[in-house]
């Protein structure tokens, strides 16, 4: 976890941004949910150290975060979720593709070391599939027993 975290924050400063503890908290409160989650959870969570901090200053970040790579976006339910990124490492390369399955109710996450991008490519010979995004969506083990 540190070492995600500090390379996070030398990412940061890379970036031209400055180091604040309220930046580090936020990724750390990310990097230990480890899961997708709202921005008004990460905004919770915040106001709780630092009350009155803004709504506004907490999304500002995490698009920022997503800017620089550090977090990873999706959307459920018509809500913009943020996690992690798997693989922010002290170099920075993505390089282990991989897509994940996401509980629809918790916004738990497990990695899936399989791209279908085989099969569609063979579908279109004649295009250039420039990317993709794909996730499976459903409900974790520990959602389904509720």
């Amino acid at each position: 976890m540190k070492h995600q975290l500090d390379n996070a924050i030398k990412i940061i400063k890379e970036n031209g941004y400055k180091y604040t503890k309220k930046r580090e908290e936020i990724l750390l409160f990310l990097i230990e949910e480890n899961r997708y989650v709202g921005a008004i959870e990460v905004f919770d969570f915040m106001n709780k150290q630092y009350q009155g901090i803004s709504y506004d200053t907490i999304y500002r970040n995490l698009r920022d975060f997503t800017k620089m790579d550090l977090l990873e976006e999706t959307e459920l339910m018509g809500e913009k979720k943020f996690r992690f990124h798997c693989d922010v490492s002290s170099n920075h390369d993505h390089s282990h593709h991989h897509h994940h399955f996401i509980c629809t109710s918790c916004g738990w996450t497990k990695e899936i070391n399989l791209c279908p991008m085989d099969f569609f490519s063979e579908q279109l010979p004649d295009c250039k599939i420039e990317s993709h995004r794909f996730e499976i969506l459903g409900k974790c083990q520990k959602c389904l027993k509720k």
